[in-house]
């Protein structure tokens, strides 16, 4: 069973777009590897004022196989909770030689330079099957030497690498987790010639990134969760809450830290939706009023663009308790 890590921050305003940053211009060195390059020179002449045309001897070379890969992470610095299990790290691994190649997968936890260690899960790599970009039930495990991904030319996989996070950690702690793809049919110096071990029978050349990769992505310990949300009631001009023009809605967004850590430099904002106006002077914090000027205290109505409000928190934790924020407007 693949369990899913729980990850810290689960906050419905902050976004967290994570591009796709396949190795487009990475590609495979030149000609297929195998293929034949003929050549056949010829001469003209006359004899007795008779056309005469002859052809040398054809010299042919057999293009040898280069030896290239990339890896590239595609995660950001990742999220996690002291005690997850099966944290996932996104990486892409590209064949940038010219010939067929299988790849060893391996990943080194071992970074002098980082807060701690994460341990590799068992097993501590899969394929991504599906191309969900995440771990999934349907993603094939991998086995060094068993499933060693097979791939053509310029052909891409993507290997989610799973690690357990240690127990007992600090907020903020980083811990780093590197993963190395390299070629079985040899790696090493660049120009290294391994005869004969390349495509149908062709040498094969060590390439410049010495058939070997490695990418390294990021853990972040953060053991906070921050739970947000809005609702709205409507007031219409008969007393009721029919939602007709000139009807008042007062919005309400309430927001609680938990965990035993804090989320810091917090802001809620809220573009004011169209077709309604703000009422002036209705944005609160925990029931006290705030300004709609950019002044002393932690709101603001900006309507310099396009209208929102906003309210500086700053440093929230558990101990903070719920905060909640209203604001007014009249449907136009």
């Amino acid at each position: 069973m693949i369990k899913t890590p729980s990850f810290a921050i689960k906050s419905a305003f902050t976004a967290l777009v994570v591009a796709a940053l396949m190795p487009a211009d990475v590609l495979a060195e030149g000609t297929i590897a195998g293929t034949d390059i003929d050549n056949t020179a010829s001469v003209s002449y006359d004899i007795g004022g008779t056309p005469v045309t002859q052809s040398s001897n054809t010299v042919t070379i057999t293009v040898a196989e280069t030896l290239n890969v990339v890896a590239v992470l595609q995660s950001p610095q990742t999220a996690v909770s002291p005690g997850d299990t099966n944290a996932p790290l996104v990486f892409t691994v590209t064949n940038t030689g010219n010939g067929p190649e299988t790849f060893t997968l391996a990943v080194d936890n071992t970074d002098a330079a980082d807060d701690f260690d994460p341990v590799a899960a068992t097993p501590f790599a899969f394929f991504d099957s599906d191309d969900s970009g995440d771990l999934t039930p349907a993603d094939e495990a991998y086995v060094p030497g068993t499933n060693d991904p097979l791939l053509d030319a310029d052909q891409s996989i993507t290997v989610i690498v799973v690690n357990d996070i240690p127990a007992g950690l600090a907020n903020g702690d980083i811990g780093r987790s590197a993963l190395t793809a390299t070629a079985n049919t040899g790696s090493g110096a660049p120009g290294t010639v391994i005869a004969g071990a390349g495509t149908n029978g062709v040498d094969a050349v060590i390439g410049s990134t010495g058939a070997t990769a490695t990418a390294t992505g990021e853990y972040i310990v953060s053991d906070v969760a921050v739970a947000f949300n809005k609702s709205a009631t409507v007031a219409d001009p008969n007393g009721g809450d029919q939602p007709v023009p000139g009807a008042t809605i007062s919005y309400e967004i309430t927001l609680e830290v938990s965990g035993t850590g804090t989320a810091t430099a917090l802001v809620v904002s809220d573009p004011i939706p169209t077709n309604t106006t703000y009422v002036p002077g209705s944005l609160t914090l925990n029931g006290v009023a705030l300004t709609d000027a950019a002044d002393g205290d932690v709101g603001q109505f900006d309507d310099a663009g396009a209208p929102s409000i906003s309210v500086t928190l700053g440093d929230i934790a558990a101990a903070d308790g719920l905060q909640t924020i209203g604001f007014d407007v009249l449907i136009d």
